[in-house]
């Protein structure tokens, strides 16, 4: 096994070395820091947004650290984009061995309010981004992965799919619906080599919410008294998760949704 330096003398293994790999909604966050792990681990990665300039930005970052990594435009919600942008994926990586569909639109959250006063649109918004465009995207990468004979499949849950909030109905269904498909492809071709697993982020602060500054401090006070933990996540938590899942030492979890969240939810 190789082990790769990673800045103030850390270590980590190569454990993905060669492995074909579309990450979906990777232009920014969650997304973009899984890319940059992903390529650390020695993949060759698909740098796959709505926003091609974002993603763009994270292949070229990538590109010029020696890394292989390229942008390809996909909107989830339309299956011609989402079937075009995994034939051409796969056509220039020469298969596929793991994909992580990140995508959301984060947008809507703010206008989920409850089940009486939700704007129907905004659900079918929701909906259509956060579980329909997964499927799509399953679609896309299943007989890819089922040809490589190892492939992994990793989702973007939340804890919203089961925290019982007293808001957000619209996105916590989505992402129990969400759960179910992973747990369906878990069980319908797990036996044929393929893993499928989703990751349920709790709080992160990513690079993009420090940025703009827009978080309130007595938010983050509050999310970290809600937590076992001594700070909020960061986009690299949630990025090491989905790593270990689409790695080998990731083989023998299928089915499954993993909490990273600082202990905030204990499931």
């Amino acid at each position: 096994m190789t082990y790769v330096r990673r800045g103030k003398g850390e270590q980590f293994m190569e454990r993905l070395g060669g492995r074909a790999i579309v990450v979906v909604g990777a232009g920014t966050g969650i997304g973009a820091a899984t890319v940059k792990r992903l390529c650390e681990e020695g993949a060759r990665v698909c740098v796959a947004d709505v926003n091609l300039e974002a993603a763009n930005a994270v292949a070229g970052q990538m590109a010029n650290a020696g890394h292989e990594a390229f942008a390809l435009s996909v909107d989830i919600t339309d299956e011609a984009s989402v079937k075009a942008c995994f034939a051409a994926a796969v056509e220039r990586l020469g298969g596929l061995d793991g994909c992580h569909v990140n995508a959301a639109d984060l947008r809507t959250i703010f206008q989920d309010s409850d089940a009486l006063d939700v704007d129907l649109a905004v659900f079918d918004r929701t909906i259509d981004v956060n579980l329909r465009g997964h499927l799509l995207c399953t679609r896309a990468a299943l007989p890819h992965l089922l040809e490589s004979g190892r492939g992994a499949i990793v989702y973007t849950s939340s804890s919203a799919s089961i925290a019982g909030e007293p808001e957000r109905p619209s996105y916590a269904a989505s992402k129990s619906g969400l759960n179910a498909l992973m747990r369906h492809v878990a069980s319908r071709w797990g036996k044929q080599g393929l893993t499928s697993n989703a990751v349920a982020p709790g709080f992160v602060m990513t690079p993009e919410l420090e940025a703009k500054g827009e978080v309130p401090p007595e938010w983050i006070d509050r999310c970290i008294a809600q937590t076992r933990s001594t700070r909020l996540g960061r986009a690299e938590d949630i990025a090491a998760m989905v790593a270990l899942l689409l790695s080998d030492d990731g083989r023998w979890i299928n089915g499954q949704v993993i909490h990273v969240n600082g202990g905030a939810l204990l499931a």
